[in-house]
């Protein structure tokens, strides 16, 4: 806050700092950051600039807390991963968690996306911190599976990316998924659990 006191926020000022945040949520999702405006934002949120700026000082902060959310949101899925799992049954759940994320985040992964299309100038560091270090894990993980027989062997950080890139698709393409499909019943996301998991599976099985 720029009210130069450091009292706990009220109520009122907590839920005012959701409502900005879901609003530029709606706008950088939709313009990224260089697109969106503090004005657009504001409309969003049914608040004056003057108002916004008082819970926000600029469109960076804004921007920057909500990418703070998002990055224990993307994490979380491949967290969730267990070491002494049965492998299919991990990857299977790790597949399903990142579809519904899809599901129900689809700003957020078009948040991340636009993020990542500029380069990730506001999250490189978190990407080769956090992230990076995530992936070497559960690619150990995966490694070790497949040298006891229990996955066919291919790269872990490679079959890691490919699960990211069919399953964002459904949260970043949604508008084309659902058009080619004539629907936007959410069974869409199930019958891509499916079709997903019968694609990696035939290949990750060991021979």
């Amino acid at each position: 806050m720029v009210d130069g006191t450091q009292r706990k926020p009220t109520r009122i000022q907590r839920q005012k700092r959701e409502l900005i945040r879901e609003a530029a949520l709606d706008v950088f999702s939709l313009h990224g950051f260089r697109g969106a405006t503090l004005d657009q934002i504001a409309e969003n949120a049914g608040l004056s600039k003057p108002n916004l700026l008082y819970y926000f000082e600029s469109k960076e902060a804004i921007h920057a807390e909500l990418l703070d959310r998002l990055l224990d949101t993307w994490l979380d899925p491949l967290r969730e991963l267990d070491a002494d799992g049965d492998p299919l049954t991990e990857i299977r759940g790790y597949i399903q968690r990142k579809l519904e994320a899809a599901r129900d985040f689809p700003r957020e992964s078009r948040l991340f996306a636009n993020e990542i299309i500029q380069g990730a100038p506001r999250i490189n560091a978190e990407l080769a911190g956090p992230l990076r270090d995530l992936i070497q894990e559960k690619s150990v993980v995966l490694r070790r599976w497949m040298d006891e027989g229990r996955l066919a062997k291919t790269d872990p950080q490679h079959l890691i990316f490919a699960i990211w890139a069919v399953t964002q698709h459904y949260a970043d393409f949604d508008v084309q998924v659902r058009a080619v499909l004539g629907s936007d019943d959410e069974a869409r996301f199930h019958d891509a659990a499916a079709t997903i998991e019968a694609l990696f599976f035939k290949g990750l099985l060991p021979r």
